[in-house]
């Protein structure tokens, strides 16, 4: 593949229908939990990805069988072999935070590294929670980051945990998933000033109950107080379950029809969801689109005209790139807030994404929790990606209208979204409104 990309532009306003994969988020949930589980899962319409595959082969290290059937995945439950064991995370980190806590469990040391990217990637609160509980933790090489080893002694007794989420809400979610193994299960308080992503704790909570699992949470929703989470020991029960469409993902697409004018459908939409990308209507409703769903089908209508806005992303800052890219298209300045977490992602999308909408002639700076970006005349450059996968579809939105514009690495979107690119220009392609565009990849 070409290492830069040529941004597609389209000929005239758009009319298509975007087929979604699975959400990553709720993939690598009921992945972690269908190996935890006391029988069989079937997850159906599991999101085929590189960070899914990462999961699936950390869990298979772990001992369960993880067997793809299709776009259905069928997970067995199965003890860890013996003898020291090793995770690669990738560049993903539901696999740095999610898999630590299960391998608390295994008989064994297992040792987690990844790509160097990765090695910036916070992790030390996770670690320090599960010293809390009495696993020990080998973390010399660099305090707090990976490679690390978590050394397994077949049980945890369980306990209560204080834990700083601020840097990611991933670390209350691997230990959350994990709690109900634990002898007497898991109590985490959150100990730090805010709490970023909460709906992706919520989901958390969400697929722990629908798998029998007793999680009190109500402290968590007084307001003002401090974030606890309660889970009981008790088995976790094995289910067919289908994957919701990753809501994150279909934001560049539908972002397209205000960039250039048309409409975007995207059908499975869920009326009720703990996806942050469940903000993806009122967003594009403020930035000038207009917005229906009609059963499951959300359909985003544009004319071309893109507003500034001051949108708080904190419960969904994996939107910022995408609602970054589109801003710089806008008539008016837009601020961003509430995204100071974003610095320690795949990379820190603050200052990647300052350094990229800059080089195409926008005007962006940071602040100390979020963006402002003010429109300019935008020319073409080579957009880089950082090894990120949303600064890959940033680049492509803002391609929309800047013939011209390069993406470097377009691959790396491979880590949530296979195909992306043939999407993308499926889509710009499509005449029809019942054409569908989807992801084709081959199984894990």
């Amino acid at each position: 593949m070409r290492p830069f990309w040529p941004a597609p532009t389209p000929d005239g306003a758009l009319s298509a229908t975007v087929v979604v994969p699975g959400s990553k988020s709720l993939s690598a949930r009921y992945l972690v939990l269908a190996a935890l589980a006391d029988g069989p899962s079937v997850l159906r319409g599991a999101l085929d990805s590189r960070d899914t595959r990462l999961m699936a082969a950390a869990l298979r290290t772990l001992g369960a069988t993880v067997t793809p059937q299709g776009h259905d995945w069928t997970v067995a439950p199965g003890p860890a072999p013996g003898g020291p064991l090793s995770v690669d995370v990738g560049l993903a980190g539901t696999v740095m935070r999610f898999v630590p806590p299960v391998a608390a469990l295994a008989a064994g040391p297992v040792t987690f590294d990844g790509d160097p990217a990765a090695y910036a990637r916070p992790v030390g609160p996770l670690l320090e929670a599960l010293r809390q509980l009495g696993v020990r933790v080998d973390d010399r090489r660099a305090a707090g980051h990976l490679p690390f080893t978590v050394h397994g002694q077949g049980r945890v007794a369980g306990g209560t945990v204080a834990v700083d989420a601020s840097a990611s809400s991933q670390l209350v979610s691997g230990l959350l998933l994990a709690g109900a193994r634990y002898t007497t299960g898991l109590t985490v308080r959150h100990t730090g000033e805010s709490l970023p992503s909460l709906p992706h704790v919520e989901m958390t909570v969400e697929v722990l109950r629908a798998a029998g699992v007793v999680v009190d949470d109500q402290r968590d929703r007084t307001g003002g107080g401090p974030y606890v989470w309660q889970v009981a020991p008790g088995p976790v029960a094995g289910r067919d379950v289908r994957v919701e469409p990753d809501l994150s993902n279909a934001a560049p697409f539908l972002a397209a029809a205000l960039a250039v004018s048309g409409q975007v459908t995207v059908p499975g939409w869920p009326r009720r969801t703990t996806q942050p990308g469940a903000l993806l209507p009122e967003v594009l409703t403020a930035m000038g689109g207009t917005v229906e769903l009609v059963d499951d089908r959300l359909t985003v209508r544009g004319d071309g005209r893109v507003h500034g806005v001051d949108l708080d992303l904190r419960a969904a800052g994996e939107l910022a790139p995408t609602v970054a890219a589109l801003a710089a298209l806008g008539d008016s300045p837009t601020r961003l807030r509430g995204i100071a977490h974003l610095r320690g992602h795949e990379t820190d999308r603050l200052a990647a994404l300052v350094a990229e909408l800059t080089r195409v002639g926008a005007d962006a700076e940071q602040t100390d929790d979020g963006l402002v970006i003010t429109p300019r005349p935008l020319h073409p450059a080579r957009w880089r990606t950082y090894a990120d996968h949303r600064m890959a579809t940033a680049g492509a939105l803002v391609g929309l209208v800047v013939p011209g514009l390069e993406v470097e690495d377009v691959a790396t979107t491979a880590k949530t979204l296979p195909g992306f690119a043939e999407m993308w220009q499926a889509m710009l392609g499509t005449c029809d409104e019942r054409d569908e565009v989807t992801a084709t990849t081959d199984p894990p």
